[in-house]
């Protein structure tokens, strides 16, 4: 009974919060880069983003400015627009093979490589505000490159993801 009592507190006061404008999100990101994001509302059309992530067996952590259209579609209200620019900071691993040949014979050995990587990124996204819940469902790409790692420069176009965000 406690606990129903306290889901029912919950989700009352997520929606008496949400008639009110967003000021802050949390979320998960699934993607190439999967990981866990903090949004800030800074006014009503723009927001600064934390995407803490992982990708190719290293951890990056991205910032990001963001833009909000949300007249950007006139046949839905809850359908807006968004994109932006920003930078991460991480690390990536990677395994590098080493041959060698003794009486005739070849052999191989694994080492494990850690190096750092920095890097530009940009995004675009099309996002879903459910009218009767806090949530925000989004479909988005971010395109970056990365310097240093495993290799010196790596360019990547398509990081396509799905996201969930709670508005609070």
């Amino acid at each position: 009974m406690k606990q129903i009592l306290l889901i029912s507190i919950f989700m009352f006061t997520g929606l008496m919060g949400f008639s009110e404008l967003p000021k802050k999100a949390v979320g998960i990101r699934g993607g190439l880069s999967s990981g866990f994001e903090y949004r800030v509302f800074d006014g009503e059309l723009n927001s600064y983003k934390v995407l803490f992530s992982f990708r190719e067996h290293g951890l990056q952590l991205t910032g990001l400015k963001e833009f909000h259209n949300p007249s950007a579609f006139d046949f839905c209200e809850e359908l807006s627009f968004v994109y932006g620019f920003g930078a991460h900071v991480g690390f990536e691993s990677w395994d590098v093979n080493h041959y060698y040949y003794e009486n005739n014979q070849q052999f191989f050995y694994t080492d494990r490589h850690t190096g750092p990587v920095i890097g530009l990124d940009g995004l675009a996204a099309l996002e879903y505000t459910i009218p009767t819940v806090p949530l925000v469902v989004g479909l988005e790409v971010k395109p970056y490159f990365n310097l240093f790692g495993q290799n010196f420069f790596q360019l990547q176009p398509f990081d396509f993801a799905f996201t969930i965000k709670y508005t609070f």
